[in-house]
């Protein structure tokens, strides 16, 4: 059993003891201690909450939890029920809520859960905020109120059509083009709410010839969700024999995208910001952009070509969404297919994404496989390894940075080490009990061998502890 407690929400395996895993007695703990926040927080005056969740088998249960557990606080609940993280975000900037509550751990597989918590902004908190509710949580610094005082209690099934309409009325969204392509597009929405919201969307922007798979909302996940190539083959196969323009991949929560090629390859996970990218500077000349350590330099490189400027921030949407912000960027995202497009609302957001890639490649008029042919060829190798009790993760990287002192690093997240085109980033996860090593270079052998000898450097220093 695993209870991860971060700045990226409260996450964990369902079952065991309280302390151990996102048992009923921790979902009432951390929820407690972040309604106490939002009642201190002088930022607005609402006592109003959002609330949603994705499909997975525990999100009633939690979102019970948490429902009853924030009315007994005294603040007023707006439940979402199924809905998307993006959805909720844009809803608690809608509502004037005080916060936010997304239920789902996101790219986890089912046994998994979490609780994502948002400012008033519909934004994720901030790091110092993250450690304040930390702080009240453990010392069990809340109060509860009394009955005359108890908030109230209401759901809104509205808002993934607006979320919708929301979308449609950006000026870089051209549903009309979009029709005229007469796209046959194949989805996999992994028996999430996915499945609800893509269906839905394509359809408000003029896509006919929708083929669903895995779209029945039961949160029994056809295959692992993370929206990888191994964990999409299904939709690869089924691409190409439907002869169909390309397909669409998301994970439970709806805030990452994967596309496939007309010819049944990946597009690249890496390369979802990277086309969005291209098709709004095309439009936003000079203007910049960021993404995290972790992902591909092409962003770099296209960023670069229409003469704007590139960030790279920690790994982290907060961090990716503060650097935006700082730098005034118009579009920034993560490599994990995480688009984050401020015109709408600065949140991984795939359904605005979809919207876009349609545009862009309505417009660009040739083959999805062309279009990724355009752009710079990186190849990244993602690995992990699992973390056991008592490891010191810290030490592990200072003697990795020192190994590799002659190399520029970069130690604002983990450590990054150049390699001149070629880099490899290792950090501990925020959501899971791993270390996550990263490679990139312009041959996939090449980013794997990288990985490989960072992995093996990683093995025998541990081997040097025992």
């Amino acid at each position: 059993m695993t209870l991860i407690k971060s700045i990226s929400g409260i996450r964990g395996t369902i079952g065991g003891k309280p302390g151990d895993s996102l048992s009923p007695n921790d979902i009432v703990k951390y929820t407690a201690a972040y309604a106490t926040w939002l009642l201190k927080s002088d930022k607005t005056e609402s006592r109003k909450v959002v609330i949603g969740r994705d499909a997975r088998p525990s999100g009633l249960m939690v979102s019970n939890i948490v429902s009853g557990t924030l009315m007994s606080m005294g603040l007023d609940v707006i439940d979402l029920e199924l809905s998307t993280t993006p959805t909720v975000e844009i809803a608690v900037a809608e509502e004037k809520a005080a916060g936010g509550i997304i239920i789902t751990a996101s790219h986890n597989t089912k046994q998994w859960n979490a609780l994502k918590l948002l400012n008033y902004k519909g934004e994720f908190i901030s790091e110092a905020d993250g450690n304040e509710i930390l702080t009240i949580a453990e010392s069990d610094d809340y109060n509860y109120v009394g009955v005359n005082k108890l908030g109230g209690y209401k759901t809104d099934n509205s808002y993934i059509q607006k979320h919708i309409d929301k979308i449609l009325a950006l000026p870089l969204v051209d549903a009309k083009a979009i029709k005229a392509k007469n796209f046959k597009i194949v989805i996999d929405c992994v028996n999430s709410t996915g499945g609800i919201a893509v269906p839905m969307l394509l359809k408000a922007l003029g896509v006919e010839d929708i083929i669903e798979l895995f779209c029945e909302v039961t949160g029994d996940f056809s295959h692992n969700p993370e929206p990888l190539p191994q964990n999409i083959t299904e939709l690869c196969k089924i691409v190409t024999k439907r002869n169909a323009h390309f397909g669409i991949a998301v994970d439970p929560d709806v805030d990452r995208l994967a596309l496939v090629s007309e010819d049944g390859e990946p597009f690249g996970e890496e390369y979802t910001l990277v086309a969005v990218a291209d098709y709004i500077l095309k439009h936003k000349h000079g203007g910049n952009t960021v993404s995290n350590l972790s992902s591909t330099r092409s962003l770099n490189d296209i960023t670069l070509k229409h003469g704007g400027n590139y960030f790279a921030s920690a790994v982290g949407e907060v961090n990716v969404v503060e650097m935006m912000k700082k730098n005034n960027a118009v579009i920034g995202g993560e490599g994990n297919g995480g688009v984050i497009y401020p015109e709408l609302h600065y949140g991984r957001d795939a359904l605005v994404g979809i919207a876009l890639f349609l545009s862009h490649l309505a417009k660009y008029g040739k083959s999805c496989s062309m279009l990724r042919a355009n752009y710079p060829s990186y190849h990244i190798s993602k690995n992990k390894i699992e973390l056991s009790n008592g490891m010191d993760v810290d030490n592990i990287l200072l003697e990795i940075q020192e190994k590799y002192k002659k190399q520029p690093i970069n130690t604002i997240d983990g450590v990054k080490i150049e390699f001149d085109k070629e880099w490899v980033h290792l950090r501990k996860s925020n959501t899971e009990p791993i270390i996550r090593i990263y490679a990139e270079s312009s041959f996939q052998t090449t980013a794997d061998n990288l990985a490989e000898k960072i992995i093996s450097d990683i093995k025998d220093i541990i081997l040097n502890k025992v």
